[in-house]
């Protein structure tokens, strides 16, 4: 089906078709220059020391459990209100899962209380995952990780200049990652970023993304080394100067189009206090947020009514989705027989609406009286 109004749009021009086109006719086109300028843009913009381009987010997951020295045995605390990756990255080294439940409604993070609560002698690290680009509350968090000395790996994907108290999302913790996808504020299809200001961290991150290789085929081919050696055993998990060549282009869209989503969000807050029976997440925030999506929250439901609702939007034109299916009910996880009841109510009865800059005051009240009538049928 075509949507009118669909979920997102990309914020793409010419400036990114021209990038890819210097980049292929540069012949260079691996990991090289533009990776290293991404990076460099990265470590400006979030005032970071470390910033080391990668395949995509999930890779970043996958090192910053490495890096952090997580291992068979060894206990993760995260959400369950999150994409597979943010939990997959702990099996990858052969971890165990502990899912925690949100705050609630209001606030879609993981709780610190209930951080707390599930700590064990095996505990070794908390992931963080930072809801449609709202932090985690993470004085609270942080100070638990340095109560128990446990490392904290900030999945920022949806995140990118968002701001915890003047701090940048991903650079709280120990490691910050974030994902280039389709449908993320920064786009190149697919991507990441594994961030952190210790040396140590960075260093095996780069030679860990290339089959643990002591140089890359860019130091080579520019006379910077002749040959290499393997001295860890890694992956392929570089990112390419093509994809890196439009996130560059991306980088530097970035504040104008958070800007126009915070101008977004304020018409959606405005309308959608005139609809009964829903909360908005993260509504009384007042920090400075990329506004990745906007989830709204049914009350009194259930997951057959939220589902008729959306069918009720598309039907309008109006594409949705919902941010997410809760991790802990997915076959691979189910035996872990996680209860996180604030969870369960979420990913039953959230919908996300569409979120963009270029959203029209006119498209949101469309939007929002379309959702106001199907919350009444």
């Amino acid at each position: 089906m075509e949507y009118n109004i669909p979920l997102f749009k990309l914020n793409f021009d010419e400036k990114e078709i021209d990038a890819v086109s210097e980049t292929i006719r540069s012949q260079w086109i691996s990991t090289g220059p533009k990776c290293e300028e991404l990076e460099k843009l990265f470590q400006d913009m979030l005032n970071v020391k470390y910033a080391v381009s990668l395949t995509n987010c999930t890779a970043a997951l996958h090192l910053a459990c490495i890096l952090c020295d997580i291992k068979e045995g060894d206990e993760v605390l995260c959400p369950s209100l999150t994409f597979a990756a943010s939990v997959n990255c702990i099996r990858y080294v052969g971890a165990t899962p502990v899912f925690c439940d949100i705050v609630g409604p209001n606030h879609l993070n993981i709780d610190p209380i209930e951080i707390e609560k599930n700590i064990t002698k095996n505990t070794k690290a908390i992931i963080v995952v930072h809801m449609a680009g709202f932090p985690a509350k993470m004085d609270e968090i942080m100070a638990i990780a340095n109560k128990y000395n446990l490392k904290v790996i900030e999945d920022a994907c949806h995140g990118p200049l968002s701001e915890y108290k003047g701090e940048k999302l991903g650079t709280i913790g120990d490691i910050g990652c974030f994902s280039f996808f389709s449908n993320k504020n920064i786009s190149t299809g697919e991507g990441g970023m594994l961030i952190t200001n210790n040396e140590e961290m960075a260093k095996k991150a780069r030679l860990l993304r290339s089959h643990g290789m002591t140089t890359m085929s860019y130091q080579r081919a520019t006379g910077h080394a002749t040959s290499y050696d393997i001295s860890e055993l890694g992956y392929n998990y570089r990112m390419d100067d093509i994809r890196a060549s439009i996130g560059v282009v991306q980088m530097k869209k970035l504040s104008d189009d958070l800007e126009k989503r915070i101008n977004v969000r304020k018409r959606y807050i405005e309308q959608l206090s005139k609809v009964k029976g829903i909360d908005v997440p993260f509504e009384d925030n007042t920090e400075f947020v990329s506004n990745y999506i906007l989830p709204i929250v049914l009350k009194n439901s259930t997951s057959e009514k939220r589902d008729k609702i959306r069918e009720n939007l598309h039907a309008a034109g109006i594409q949705t989705s919902v941010h997410y299916p809760a991790v802990h009910k997915f076959s691979i996880y189910s035996h872990y027989k996680a209860t996180l009841p604030k969870t369960e109510y979420i990913t039953d009865n959230e919908i996300t609406l569409p979120m963009y800059g270029s959203l029209t005051n006119d498209e949101i009240d469309f939007i929002v009286e379309t959702l106001n009538k199907a919350t009444k049928e």
